[in-house]
């Protein structure tokens, strides 16, 4: 690491295309850039990998509502306060085998 002479802080290298470049946020560019080596390199041991798993989990309550378009009798569900406070909630349903999402307004 190289501190700049003037402020003190921590000089930067920045790549340019094919040359490097260190320079301090103040505006001082050392005289001596020899031996500077730019190096960045990342391993992660076997157990520290991590795996991705492309599955989505609900976490909504289910109830016995038939759906409107495959007429499987369970479905997801959960209430929004889509209209005035004094007026009842709106309930979202979404069928547990095809996904469908319908709303209902008592």
């Amino acid at each position: 690491m190289m501190f700049c002479e003037k402020c003190g802080s921590l000089l930067v290298p920045k790549k340019d295309g094919k040359k490097l470049n260190i320079k301090c946020k103040c505006g001082y560019k050392p005289k001596k850039k020899e031996g500077l080596i730019l190096k960045e390199e990342v391993k992660l041991a076997k157990e520290d990998e991590i795996n991705v798993i492309d599955k989505k989990v609900e976490v909504l309550p289910k109830t016995k509502e038939e759906c409107p378009k495959c007429h499987n009798k369970e479905a997801y569900y959960w209430l929004v306060q889509t209209r005035a406070s004094d007026e009842a909630a709106t309930r979202f349903f979404k069928c547990v085998r095809c996904t469908y999402t319908w709303r209902s307004y008592t």
